[in-house]
């Protein structure tokens, strides 16, 4: 009788796997989702919080303005010496 006994627990145990095992992997599944896309909105909300502090200087810094301007184009105020750095990236 024992041997029985135990032979029905164990098909007790696999059914109840069976039924209990896709599910659960599909929420870990979808855990696993919602964690990466709560990292990529915290990282956009960072950025569109860079983007709008850098829009304000746009447009009411001149002297930002005009720094940024002149970064980029290379042109340098009269007496100005322009120095620039190279990183060595591999």
């Amino acid at each position: 009788m024992g041997q029985k006994n135990r032979i029905k627990i164990i098909i007790f145990a696999v059914i109840l796997l069976a039924a209990f095992l896709p599910p659960f992997i599909k929420y870990q599944q979808i855990k696993y989702k919602s964690r990466t896309l709560d990292r990529q909105l915290k990282s956009t909300k960072e950025e569109i919080r860079r983007l709008e502090k850098e829009k304000r200087r746009l447009e009411t810094d001149i002297v930002y303005v005009e720094k940024r301007a002149r970064d980029r184009t290379g042109v340098a105020k009269k007496g100005e010496i322009i120095l620039k750095s190279y990183s060595m990236k591999k």
